[in-house]
């Protein structure tokens, strides 16, 4: 069993579109300390911050708090991470569906040839990572096929990652370190943190927009050399496309393509007049939740201005 690793503060699993921490990474502890307090000023601030960490990672981020912060975290009653299978398909699905295929066996799995060894690829050099005491020497039978599996999951999602999450579980906990927490479960904690990927609610969302610097004249509104009628084009155009498309605008005017944990009503999208040239694609300021309108002359234009400017960039700059 293998798993590739790269340089960078985490690793990218394609099958599962989650990152998690890279356990042979050269960056500096801070930088995973300073993640944990982007975490916590996420939540602190109500922002929302789409980080791709798999869910199980904020069981283990409210378990392994500060001792006090928490009346989850009194030695009375803090219990240690039970890992399990579940957790490990949200990461590495393939290897859960083998690792499950294993138990199941119904055959000697001493026929298998099978020992407590994993091996991991370090930058394209083998190692092999021994799981129990002379597990090199210590084959895997139907008996001690569950311990096996159990010490698997634990080295991959806790002991090879440690050095990197206790930085990241200290940044956290330094903005994030209140009482408050124990009211909290951790797909609640993982909500605040992502936001929600329920449905969008279009009309809640319309329903708060606030409009900047739109001049509304007396002729009529759905005159195309009134700026008002821009706003009108631009709801019909988002209530009429498909949901994963009004991901994509959502995405494209804030950065997210999630709502906050309140709900569509709580996030405020500004759209703002941004002048008379209509050749020029609209404008996001994510971080202000912003989108600048140019005065284009139907709706067809601004339409497809908008969705060529939604689906022709990415981040900061162009395909």
């Amino acid at each position: 069993m293998k798993l590739t690793c790269c340089s960078g503060l985490f690793v990218y699993d394609e099958e599962s579109q989650f990152c998690y921490f890279n356990p042979y990474s050269f960056e500096l502890s801070e930088k995973y300390y300073l993640v944990g307090v982007l975490l916590g000023l996420a939540i602190y601030n109500s922002t929302i911050l789409d980080v791709a960490l798999p869910p199980f990672t904020f069981k283990k981020l409210l378990a392994s708090g500060p001792v006090g912060a928490t009346q989850a975290q009194t030695p009375a009653n803090r219990t240690a991470v039970q890992y399990t299978l579940d957790d490990l398909a949200e990461l590495h699905p393939t290897l859960a569906q083998g690792l499950r295929r294993l138990l199941e066996y119904e055959g000697n799995i001493e026929d298998l040839g099978l020992d407590n060894v994993a091996v991991v690829d370090i930058y394209d050099i083998k190692q092999e990572i021994v799981l129990a005491n002379d597990g090199e020497r210590k084959p895997i039978t139907n008996e001690n096929r569950q311990d096996f599996v159990n010490s698997y999951i634990r080295y991959l999602l806790d002991t090879q990652v440690a050095k990197q999450f206790e930085p990241f579980k200290r940044g956290f906990f330094t903005v994030c370190g209140g009482n408050a927490l124990s009211l909290f479960q951790p797909e609640e904690i993982e909500l605040l943190v992502r936001g929600s990927d329920e449905p969008l609610d279009v009309g809640a969302l319309k329903a708060v927009a606030v409009y900047e610097n739109w001049r509304r004249q007396e002729k009529d509104i759905l005159d195309p050399l009134n700026e008002v009628v821009h706003i009108q084009w631009f709801w019909e155009f988002f209530e009429q496309a498909d949901p994963k498309s009004q991901r994509r605008i959502l995405g494209f005017i804030t950065g997210s393509d999630r709502i906050p944990a309140m709900g569509a009503a709580s996030l405020v999208i500004k759209i703002a007049f941004a002048g008379k040239d209509y050749r020029r694609f609209p404008i996001a300021r994510t971080c202000f939740n912003q989108l600048m309108l140019w005065k284009y002359r139907s709706k067809e234009e601004l339409v497809d201005k908008v969705w060529r400017a939604v689906t022709e960039s990415e981040g900061f700059g162009l395909k």
